[in-house]
């Protein structure tokens, strides 16, 4: 926690991507506006939220120039959540007015995007948090201690699952959804890049994979249900320098919502961490099954505790070298293949009676097999997959 607010003015913060996901972030912002701990000195959006969505929150300065609104409010901290293509820049943007930064995940497009942004941020000596909120689980650093202490004997693999239901107008919300590419810019939206982006990165945390030197092969599936260009089916296989094999079987085209988790295997036993609820379960040889409820850290929060009293980072951008390494593979990998239709059936979809959702028949049982085998969809005999592969080195 940083220090109390009675010694220290609230520093000031900038959000840039207000609505969506990024409502999420404003109203953290506000309760650490309640706390004395930050002040919402601006918002950049497109378009200016109106008194209804300020409600309760405060009159913040509003501007859809990014530059512009960090020159006029004297920011401190900047917060990210804006199109996937536009990470590096409005990120470097931020460190040369001299703001800390809270990046969305995932952190950039491509590698070589996000070594843009990762050097240009420390060289212009600024911090820059991911924001991988599943890293600031506090079951995190004990499942290392567990494995670090031989409770579940020599790990053999990482595998991880997510089945998530999302319909047409979710690949509509924006004209970045569903695209691999977009005006000529990588996008590289996709099950495993976007919305599951935790499981993979959780996953490789667990497996001690987090640097891209730490990844030595990777091997993806990816194909679509849905009328779009981006992967809602996929399934990665990470090969690590320590011989372990990491991986994530993703789908939004599941029949109902599940919650994702990731599967730590070891020859005497595994430990199963439902991410999003910070819950384990810890199953060894010789003992009962214990089930444990961490607290989290919120990664906002710990940034400026980072900022103001030289708290370690939780998750750095090096620290998500080895999921961009994923990122990489997947843009580079072959366009994801259509399904075909005898594979999949439609039904309602959400609040919008206008869209449908496309339902893949028995996928959540090939996402689960996976994540317990550590085998991707084709070797699971998947029946609408290829026969190979393609492997990226």
């Amino acid at each position: 926690m940083p220090t109390p607010p009675s010694t220290r003015e609230p520093l000031p913060v900038v959000l840039a991507g207000a609505r969506g996901h990024g409502r999420s972030h404003l109203l953290n912002i506000h309760r650490l506006e309640r706390l004395g701990l930050v002040r919402l000195a601006g918002v950049c959006e497109l378009r200016p939220l109106d008194a209804a969505e300020l409600d309760g929150i405060g009159e913040p300065a509003q501007s859809d120039d990014f530059e512009a609104l960090l020159a006029a409010t004297g920011a401190k901290l900047a917060v990210l959540s804006t199109p996937i293509q536009t990470h590096t820049d409005m990120t470097l943007a931020a460190a040369r007015h001299g703001a800390d930064i809270l990046l969305e995940k995932p952190p950039a497009p491509s590698y070589a995007e996000f070594r843009r942004m990762a050097d240009g941020v420390a060289a212009a000596g600024r911090a820059c948090q991911i924001g991988f909120q599943s890293l600031g689980s506090h079951a995190v650093p004990a499942i290392r201690g567990l494995i670090a202490d031989g409770a579940i004997g020599e790990v053999r693999g990482v595998g991880a699952a997510g089945a998530w239901v999302r319909d047409e107008a979710y690949f509509r919300r924006a004209p970045w959804a569903g695209r691999r590419r977009l005006g000529g810019l990588d996008v590289v939206d996709g099950a495993l890049t976007n919305p599951l982006a935790h499981a993979v990165a959780t996953a490789l945390a667990l497996a001690g994979t987090t640097r891209a030197e730490d990844v030595t092969g990777i091997e993806t599936e990816l194909y679509h249900a849905h009328a779009i260009e981006s992967d809602d089916t996929s399934a990665v296989r990470v090969t690590t320098t320590a011989g372990l094999p990491v991986t994530v079987a993703a789908t939004l085209c599941a029949e109902t919502n599940g919650e994702p988790y990731v599967v730590v295997h070891g020859t005497r036993g595994r430990v199963t961490f439902w991410y999003r609820e910070d819950r384990i379960l810890l199953q060894r040889a010789g003992r009962g099954p214990e089930e444990i409820v961490y607290g989290r850290t919120d990664l906002l929060e710990n940034l400026l505790a980072h900022v103001t009293d030289g708290a370690g980072l939780l998750v750095p951008p090096d620290a998500t070298g080895a999921f961009m390494r994923v990122v990489e593979a997947v843009r580079t990998a072959p366009d994801p293949l259509p399904m075909d239709a005898a594979h999949w059936r439609t039904a309602p979809g959400g609040e919008d009676a206008t869209a449908g959702r496309r339902i893949v028949t028995g996928v959540e049982a090939f996402v689960d097999a996976s994540a317990e085998q550590l085998r991707l969809y084709s070797e699971l005999g998947a029946p609408w997959t290829a026969p190979a592969p393609a492997e990226v080195r």
